[in-house]
């Protein structure tokens, strides 16, 4: 049987906001939990915070990581702490770590997933994993945990946030608060789950083709400066683009990639931009790549939320579920305005999904989640930018 609750803090003293959201949490599932997930705010002291947590949550094992703002079954809300508190007898979770995905990426992807499969003492049925989100490329750290885990292992999860900072990000490991850290929790046993991904944003534009690349860095498009991209639509000049985070202007008008397996394009953010003209994404986009420039629509993407989760609900074939895991870019959140209209994304997933089943997720740098997805044979997980993301546990 699978017992899951939230809390929620916004208590102005760190550690008073971690120990009350547990303890809201934890009363909530008789006092026992197997699994404590908490996502927070940058405004608190991240030591403290945790400290706050770890009082009531003991020995648990801990997992999450920093936000631009949380997502809990009362809806989207910012500069608190969110907690679920997951008991589960027929659940198994482990816990892996990697470290320096600021130098290698796939390295620290490859030693989660390692962790992960050591600790398992059952197949594993799913990964969840938090990243770090200003310090690499995150489709190089899922094909890290599949070199290790397989191919077709669904994956899903989120890139740390820093309530739009774009300055630091941490993630937690029980007791330890870092960054340029990768997180992963292994989900093994006789249970059931849903995956929902869909973004609703559209092209515009001519295609172009990525003519160099090197990793998450675009060089040259239509063997121009990748910057041209920008300056083009804008009518800026590159230094004004650089200037300013162009993270904070591009959010609404992404990158997309064809890719195939999906009837969307794979959306990629843009994160920096240099005065060479390159600009950095959140993920790479190999050379040779066809591209788009997008545009969000805040009707549509509420639309696609709420086929997210539709999506999600019929691979659970009838079960009902017990917890909802939501992923959400934190540029939708500014899409969306961040008032009326973030709250109509949520409550869309919940007229799917139900209304008093306990929800918890965060505003992301970056989503994790199979293509399209597909849970089946051929599941492909991949790193996403812009998109809803939601995982759904069922009995």
């Amino acid at each position: 049987m699978i017992k899951t609750a939230v809390g929620i803090s916004d208590n102005k003293d760190p550690f008073e906001a971690g120990s009350l959201a547990c303890r809201q949490a934890l009363d909530k599932v008789g006092g026992q939990a197997e699994l404590i997930v908490v996502f927070s705010s940058v405004s608190y002291d991240q030591e403290k915070m945790i400290s706050g947590v770890r009082s009531v949550s003991k020995e648990v094992p801990l997992v999450g990581c920093s936000d631009s703002g949380e997502i809990t079954t009362a809806g989207p809300t910012s500069k608190r702490v969110a907690v679920m508190a997951l008991s589960a007898d027929n659940i198994d979770f482990v816990i892996g770590i990697g470290f320096g995905t600021d130098k290698d990426s796939h390295a620290a992807g490859v030693a989660a997933a390692k962790e992960v499969k050591e600790k398992s003492t059952k197949e594993l049925s799913l990964l969840m994993a938090f990243l770090d989100g200003l310090a690499e490329n995150g489709a190089a750290v899922v094909r890290g945990f599949q070199e290790v885990l397989g191919r077709n292992l669904p994956i899903v999860g989120g890139s740390a946030g820093d309530d739009f900072l774009f300055k630091k990000t941490f993630q937690y490991y029980n007791d330890q608060i870092m960054t340029n850290a990768v997180i992963g929790i292994g989900f093994s046993g006789e249970f059931s789950f849903g995956v929902g991904v869909r973004h609703g944003w559209e092209p515009i534009g001519l295609p172009m083709k990525v003519t160099k690349a090197q990793g998450s860095k675009i060089i040259k498009v239509n063997d121009r400066p990748a910057l041209s991209v920008y300056e083009d639509y804008f009518g800026k000049k590159a230094e004004e683009l650089v200037k300013e985070p162009i993270a904070k202007m591009a959010y609404t008008y992404p990158l997309g990639m064809s890719v195939e397996g999906s009837e969307e394009l794979l959306i990629r953010d843009v994160v920096i931009a240099s005065k060479e003209g390159e600009i950095t994404c959140a993920a790479e986009i190999p050379e040779g790549s066809e591209i788009r420039l997008m545009l969000g629509d805040p009707d549509k993407a509420i639309l696609a939320a709420r086929e997210a989760a539709k999506g999600a609900l019929d691979q659970l074939g009838g079960r009902k579920p017990s917890a909802v895991f939501i992923f959400d870019c934190m540029a939708r959140c500014k899409l969306l305005g961040q008032g009326i209209r973030t709250q109509e994304e949520i409550t869309a997933i919940q007229e799917v999904l139900g209304k008093d089943v306990p929800v918890i997720g965060f505003y992301t740098y970056g989503e994790l989640a199979p293509l399209a997805g597909e849970v089946g044979p051929k599941c492909f997980s991949v790193f996403h930018n812009e998109t809803m993301t939601l995982m759904v546990l069922g009995e």
